[in-house]
């Protein structure tokens, strides 16, 4: 493989990392570019060589968070445990079928969510808590479930969906729905790599280096997130939902 390929690739995944240990997304930064530098591979060996930098960064991200923003444990067990259960059987459907058809639909629910964070000024500034632990708990699976799927039957885009999620049906703020989602996407990947091992589809040649730079964009991204706080947060969501749009956009039209 050529070496500015990877040096192309290593770069996208720094910026793939920080990005996504602030919001989530950063499969939306690394995924297209992979594709374009790598045209001759197989859409199921990029995304699965891509899934060992995603855990690498999301694996700093968490510890980051770990140390200053409190978990609710209880319920990550249980999501961590769906998601990766979930993410596995959506790899294994990625190596069968075209995943195409999702993306209009993912196209209609991104323009829905931009506006509602951008009309809704204090969406993911404070925490609320009105559910009881046991609805928590039920909708924590629900929300595992079917995002795990979505990670590893299509992948980008999944940190910011979770984000969306704890914020929005568990009534958590951006700084603590960053920290938990990072949690739940670190099982949802573990599961997708599981499958891509066992049927050999990871390019360890592009895996291995994006890995270290995934990692280090990852730890200066938490760092960033957790000392500018809910606000700073925010506007990065708001930033990365519309690059998800145009990328979506282009997909569909």
């Amino acid at each position: 493989m050529e070496t500015y390929i990877i040096i192309l690739l290593c770069m996208a995944s720094f910026f793939a990392g920080f990005v996504d240990a602030v919001v989530g997304g950063g499969g939306l930064i690394q995924t297209p570019v992979a594709l374009i530098l790598l045209p001759n591979f197989p859409v199921s060996s990029i995304t699965g060589s891509l899934k060992i930098p995603g855990i690498s960064g999301t694996s700093v991200a968490a510890f980051q968070y770990l140390k200053n923003v409190t978990m609710n444990w209880k319920l990550l067990a249980v999501m961590a445990f769906f998601s990766c259960g979930f993410a596995f059987l959506g790899s294994e459907l990625l190596t069968l079928v075209s995943n195409d058809f999702m993306k209009p639909l993912l196209f209609g629910i991104l323009i829905l969510l931009a506006i509602y964070t951008f009309m809704k000024k204090d969406f993911g500034l404070q925490q609320v808590k009105q559910l009881s632990d046991r609805k928590i708990i039920l909708l924590g699976i629900l929300i595992s479930s079917i995002i795990g799927f979505y990670d590893g039957f299509i992948g980008p885009g999944t940190g910011s969906f979770l984000v969306v999620a704890f914020i929005t049906i568990l009534g958590f703020d951006f700084l603590h729905a960053s920290a938990n989602a990072k949690m739940v996407n670190l099982a949802s990947n573990l599961g997708s790599i599981t499958l891509f091992v066992l049927k050999g589809k990871i390019i360890w040649a592009i895996a291995i280096p994006m890995a270290f730079c995934n990692a280090f964009g990852g730890w200066l991204g938490a760092k960033t997130a957790i000392k500018k706080g809910n606000g700073f947060i925010r506007i990065f969501f708001l930033i990365v939902v519309i690059g998800t749009l145009i990328r979506f956009g282009y997909d569909v039209f």
